[in-house]
């Protein structure tokens, strides 16, 4: 699998987008996913992205994270062309999941989250993305 993008927890999307385009980065596209409680917006630079990731409440998800962590860094993405077969070698080598079934997510990707125990204290996202 190789890296999809790095996702980034904020508190005021707009400023952080206008600071990583000072980097280079373009905006790709901005949604909202109200069942993950975030405004996203994917920022590209050549072949690297950036998803910057602003709750809609405090006590969604990436709310809580912002509450105990602060902005910053909030998981790591990686591309498969077949999540449900990554999700199963996942499980079956022991990993704990946090979705045991894809779900949709930004894009219309579909995506699953392993839980940060698994990789060392990181939140792993896999995203169902086009060879």
């Amino acid at each position: 699998m190789k890296l999809h993008h790095v996702g980034i927890a904020t508190t005021d999307l707009d400023s952080a987008q206008a600071r990583y385009e000072l980097l280079g980065y373009r905006l790709e596209a901005l949604e909202l996913l109200p069942d993950q409680g975030v405004r996203a917006a994917m920022l590209k630079s050549g072949a690297d992205r950036i998803e910057l990731l602003e709750p809609t409440a405090p006590q969604t998800p990436v709310g809580r994270f912002l509450e105990k962590r602060g902005p910053g860094v909030h998981h790591l993405a990686f591309a498969t062309t077949d999540i449900a077969a990554a999700l199963r070698r996942l499980q079956a080598s022991g990993a704990r999941l946090v979705d045991e079934e894809p779900r949709p997510g930004f894009g219309g990707h579909l995506v699953a989250f392993v839980h940060p125990s698994w990789a060392g204290g990181v939140l792993v996202e896999l995203v169902e993305a086009e060879p």
